[in-house]
């Protein structure tokens, strides 16, 4: 049975409330306002493999919502609070790699940060900018892939390099590049930022496929396997293992570890680990008793490596 979209709002407002001090600075807008969104996420970035027609009319409707207003929502809530007890996000340089339709963007610039947003997909970048233009917020965009940073294409350093959401949809290539080199661009006590990419030493997928050790797979492997996924639009993509099939199937996401981290910038012993996962909801025993047996094997057999990897 599906939760209807009133009973979770109250459950969001319930179990995690915005601070009244960050609160008072998100940005309201009308409906009239919304549907400019609306459209501009229709005819920008539902096209291709995103078009309506590959989607049941449910989940349509549901990504559709999510892209308006229930990332947002989702960042107020969720990731703003735990940025701006890290480093007061008002008047920091922000560089969001991965910005997307521009739903992380304006939860960030309207706390008063200054963020340049980068993507490389055109079309969600236009989304973005409409987006911006709406909540009357000044935003930089780029069309640029993350490997393709350096300091010589800033001018300035950054008190966070956030990678929201993107790390999964890059190559390996790609991710030790922009990994390195968007450490070198951080102000001193600065803070480099991985949102929402998909853990690939934990058990289950629930980012890409919905199927268990799915990030365990290589890549042959997993590509093959994707046919018994649930999740619609993902399911019945991938048959033949050509070059570009391939390469789609890896943008559409693929976990990341410690690995990557390690190669590109330097043991993760020499690092200070900061984690957002706080328990504020209730979990079913079996799923905490599944965890911590993970947590002690890895702990007993890879001593030395942060708990907060696995």
């Amino acid at each position: 049975m599906r939760i209807s979209q009133s009973i979770r709002a109250i459950a969001k407002r319930t179990l995690f409330p915005v601070p009244a001090y960050l609160k008072k600075n998100q940005i309201q807008i009308n409906g009239i306002d919304l549907n400019v969104i609306e459209k501009s996420i229709k005819k920008n970035y539902h096209t291709g493999w995103r078009s309506e027609q590959n989607y049941s009319k449910e989940m349509y409707e549901e990504d559709l919502h999510d892209h308006i207003s229930g990332r947002m929502d989702h960042d107020r809530r969720r990731i703003i609070p735990w940025l701006d007890s890290l480093k007061q996000l008002n008047s920091s340089q922000i560089l969001e790699i991965g910005c997307g339709t521009g739903s992380s963007t304006v939860a960030l610039a309207e706390q008063g940060a200054k963020v340049i947003g980068i993507d490389v997909d055109e079309g969600a970048l236009i989304v973005a900018k409409d987006r911006c233009k709406v909540y009357g917020l000044d935003v930089e965009f780029r069309f640029q892939n993350a490997n393709e940073i350096s300091m010589e294409t800033f001018d300035t350093r950054f008190d966070y390099v956030i990678f929201f959401a993107c790390l999964e949809h890059m190559t390996i290539n790609e991710r030790i590049s922009s990994l390195k080199n968007t450490w070198e661009m951080l102000d001193k006590g600065g803070f480099l930022v991985i949102i929402e990419t998909p853990n690939r030493l934990w058990y289950f997928d629930n980012h890409t496929s919905n199927l268990p050790f799915f990030h365990w797979l290589p890549n042959e492997l997993a590509f093959r396997y994707s046919c018994f996924s649930s999740r619609e639009n993902f399911r019945d993509k991938y048959k033949k293992y050509d070059t570009d099939s391939k390469i789609h199937f890896l943008r559409r996401g693929r976990g990341l570890s410690f690995h990557e981290i390690e190669i590109a910038i330097k043991p993760v012993q020499k690092l200070k680990i900061i984690c957002s996962f706080i328990r504020r909801v209730p979990t079913p025993a079996s799923s905490i008793k599944v965890r911590q047996k993970i947590q002690v094997y890895f702990k007993k057999h890879f001593f030395g490596y942060p708990l907060r990897f696995f």
